[in-house]
């Protein structure tokens, strides 16, 4: 059966397609990605972790009990106490330093994705936010699988095999059943107008993922 996450990703085939075999993405997997296309990246993944961790501040404050409350919380500590330090460190790796990432000036790309996450929760609900971010969350994970099972992929001497590896580990993969279980759990119950909309939501953000990928091929 059909979960109903799956049917928001079913709904917008098209736009996940695109954004899960980005061309940033498939020459990440092949090794054949420019350097300075992904310390780009990188420093504009950082601008969007700092913002990662407001929208689960908003979480918090959209929540409707002690339970969604605790769920929100611990995902910021996670991304402040945790993730953006493993972040700061693997850029360290990339010769990147820790202060030339907090003097990094937003791109249009990631202004237009770490808006519109906010803005759909700050006028939505916790479900609308949920679905907003789930192409980040949820993507990511099955990104790293779908590149491990690719005849394309690279993993002697591919200078992003730890990228890939990170997400497609057990306790990332663990996260991502996580939040694919509380959509599915939050979506059974909707009427057709609401998952209709949260349709359009699900595709906007994917959209702005895959923008993400092509500001780091870019270079803009």
């Amino acid at each position: 059966m059909t979960s109903s996450f799956e049917m928001l990703k079913i709904r917008n085939a098209g736009e996940w397609q695109a954004y899960r075999e980005h061309d940033f993405v498939c020459r990440l997997g092949a090794g054949t990605l420019p350097e300075e296309a992904f310390r780009h990246y990188l420093k504009q993944d950082y601008l969007f972790l700092v913002q990662f961790a407001r929208a689960w501040g908003l979480a918090v404050y959209k929540s409707r009990d002690l339970d969604e409350i605790r769920q929100g919380l611990e995902s910021l500590k996670a991304i402040v106490e945790v993730e953006i330090g493993l972040h700061v460190g693997y850029c360290a790796e990339w010769s990147i330093p820790e202060k030339a990432l907090a003097d990094v000036p937003p791109s249009p790309a990631t202004l237009a994705y770490t808006d519109y996450v906010l803005e759909t929760g700050l006028h939505g609900d916790l479900t609308d936010l949920h679905v907003a971010l789930a192409p980040c969350i949820i993507g990511y994970g099955e990104i790293a699988l779908w590149l491990q099972a690719q005849p394309f992929l690279k993993t002697d001497g591919n200078p992003y095999t730890a990228w890939i590896e990170m997400y497609a580990s057990p306790d990332y993969q663990a996260l991502v059943r996580s939040e694919i279980e509380w959509l599915d759990r939050r979506l059974a119950s909707l009427d057709e107008t609401a998952i209709s909309c949260l349709s359009g939501i699900f595709g906007k953000a994917t959209r702005l993922e895959a923008d993400f990928w092509q500001m780091g091929l870019d270079l803009t």
